[in-house]
């Protein structure tokens, strides 16, 4: 029985896909359950699985173009292939230990111990060196003249067979060369478009970090013993930019052909680097959210994120974009707008720096810089700077203005 293995599909908008991967060969013995390809859209990465034991043919290669519904391998299932497959097999196994065997003992009788070392890094075939020593012992000197009959190998001595290399040999000068997967042309195509059709500003400003700092350390603790998740910086920034975005409805806003678009509820995009490059999966209505259901859904979608499962349904649409480059250590950055969104905020990393108090003190706190990039042709400077503001004084004060201004409230509005 041959059963046939489809392309599904990855989403209503999309009508064909690229084969990114083969886990298998051709005439493989596959099971079912088995992960045989993965296959990229210009939105997401989708695992193909076989759905049944038996012989894989595959129908298209590596890099095709290859439409929704059409057959991608084929399954070969019956009792007499499978049978067949398990006696070539075994024979296959038993032909590799002979020929293991041998090459053990032809290696351990017939090369000198100063041979191995250049045999192994330079990954020798033994059966193409004759060797010249006693009872055709292979030597140090079979092995350099070897070396020194290959056009693309520089000159050894036998003092030293890696001294005399030349760097600019095209042994030591390769390149390689990879197509672009479907869905990296995409992320390419669309930071163009944003670079070129936006006008594109970015402000700044620091924030103190210290407030925050004191409620983790105090909180963290019981937060992950009952739900699970770290009370991370992200639910802070996160409820501090809903709060922001309600003051300055335009940055919750994009551009449809001539008209402007306000959104009433907040559709947090939260960038993510993943396998397959950075995903900006979605945080449906975050203002109806609290810290804790802030922090599991972002504990979710980067878990999907990494393992490859995200869906495009769970990247699709968001209206304002959080990017944090702080976790790799960038101090600063302009961070490019997500289309059609009209905004990005980006965190950066927390630095210890001197900050001079209201009393004229220097004190020592942790600092992260904060870049607003904003669509021009929508955002006002005046409404850019009024937000990112707004986002500082919820971060430097977030007993008063994302704790209802009481200490007392911040175990109820963790729900510990």
């Amino acid at each position: 029985m041959i059963t046939k293995v489809k392309v599904p599909s990855p989403g209503e908008s999309i009508t064909e896909v690229e084969v990114s991967s083969w886990f298998v060969k051709n005439g493989d013995y596959v099971q079912k359950g088995q992960i045989i390809a993965e296959i990229d859209s210009d939105k997401a990465t989708l695992e193909i699985s076989s759905e049944e034991n038996g012989v894989i043919t595959l129908m298209v290669e590596k890099g095709d173009k290859i439409k929704v519904g059409e057959v991608l391998c084929a399954i070969d299932n019956s009792e007499k292939n499978t049978k067949e497959i398990q006696k070539n097999k075994i024979e296959n196994n038993l032909n590799k230990k002979e020929k293991l065997n041998e090459h053990e003992k032809y290696d351990e009788k017939n090369i000198s111990p100063a041979s191995k070392k250049i045999v192994k890094e330079k990954n020798i075939p033994l059966e193409s060196i004759k060797g010249t020593g006693k009872h055709g012992m292979i030597t140090k000197s079979d092995c350099i003249s070897y070396l020194n009959k290959m056009e693309y190998i520089p000159k050894y001595s036998e003092d030293s067979y890696f001294i005399n290399r030349d760097v600019t040999s095209p042994m030591y000068r390769s390149k390689t060369m990879k197509k672009l997967s479907s869905l990296r042309r995409k992320i390419s195509e669309r930071l163009v478009i944003s670079k070129n059709k936006t006008a594109t500003l970015t402000t700044f400003n620091e924030v103190n970090m210290q407030e925050i700092f004191l409620i983790r350390k105090k909180y963290k603790d019981l937060f992950k013993k009952k739900h699970g998740v770290n009370l991370g910086f992200m639910s802070f920034f996160t409820i501090s930019c809903i709060r922001a975005l309600k003051l300055y409805p335009d940055i919750n806003a994009m551009i449809n052909e001539e008209e402007k678009v306000n959104f009433n509820y907040c559709d947090i995009s939260i960038a993510i680097s993943g396998p397959k490059g950075l995903m900006v999966p979605v945080i449906r209505n975050a203002e109806n959210l609290s810290f804790r259901g802030i922090e599991q859904e972002i504990s979710r979608l980067s878990y999907r994120v990494r393992n490859g499962t995200i869906s495009i349904d769970e990247m699709t649409g968001g209206t304002f974009t959080i990017t944090n480059g702080g976790v790799f250590g960038s101090m600063l950055s302009t961070p490019i707008i997500n289309p059609p969104q009209s905004a990005i905020l980006g965190m950066h990393k927390i630095v210890k720096r001197p900050i001079v108090d209201d009393n004229d003190s220097i004190k020592i706190h942790p600092i992260m810089y904060l870049a607003l990039s904003y669509d021009h042709r929508i955002i006002d400077g005046k409404e850019s700077v009024g937000f990112l503001v707004s986002v500082k004084e919820a971060i430097e004060n977030p007993i008063e203005f994302l704790m209802k201004g009481n200490e007392n409230n911040i175990p109820d509005i963790l729900e510990l």
